[in-house]
């Protein structure tokens, strides 16, 4: 992870809290219940930049997602990986969160990034199409706030040579989060 002071937007107390959280979530669900395998070395070094957008419009946070886009491609990979766009003020709503994931993809192409760069999401609400709302697997996906998760094209084919089975890595962590139930999701203290 890039140093927080550096990297995320919006100093103050409420950045802090949510980058706080946010890494609370990566530490303790991702990485703790090994629900991606490519998080442990990306944290350990440091490479992932945590920005707090100060967005409350989709269109704000379009904007503030274009600039990380940008940002991320010219970075050199050593030092920034990756990127997570946290966006707590807006988005809030899953459906909309969900609907704006093509706007994502949009700006993706827009800036000629298209596999060189690839957007992720992760929401508090997240639901995968064909679940109930309430159904544990859904958490492989949910955060403590809104996020768009920025991705380097090249860093997820070396994760995929060295886990070639990604359906294995998803039946893998619907076993865990099955095991683990809503009650041990609790006692995570996310």
């Amino acid at each position: 992870m890039s140093n927080a002071n550096e990297s995320k937007t919006g100093i103050g107390e409420q950045s802090d809290a949510v980058i706080a959280a946010t890494t609370r979530w990566l530490e303790r669900a991702v990485i703790g219940l090994n629900l991606c395998p490519f998080a442990k070395a990306v944290h350990v070094k440091g490479q992932i930049r945590y920005v707090v957008s100060k967005a409350i419009t989709p269109e704000a946070l379009a904007d503030d997602l274009q600039r990380e886009l940008e940002f991320l491609a010219e970075a050199s990979a050593e030092r920034i990986d990756t990127t997570l766009l946290i966006h707590p003020k807006v988005l809030t709503d899953f459906l909309d969160f969900n609907d704006f994931l093509d706007v994502a993809d949009g700006i993706v192409d827009k800036l000629d990034l298209d596999g060189i760069l690839q957007v992720a999401s992760f929401h508090p609400q997240f639901q995968f199409e064909g679940t109930e709302p309430d159904d544990i697997t859904n958490y492989t996906n949910r955060a403590p706030y809104p996020m768009l998760h920025l991705l380097r094209e090249d860093s997820v084919e070396r994760a995929v040579a060295a886990f070639p089975d990604e359906l294995a890595i998803a039946e893998t962590n619907i076993g865990t989060l099955e095991k683990l139930g809503h009650e041990g999701w609790k006692a995570l203290e996310i």
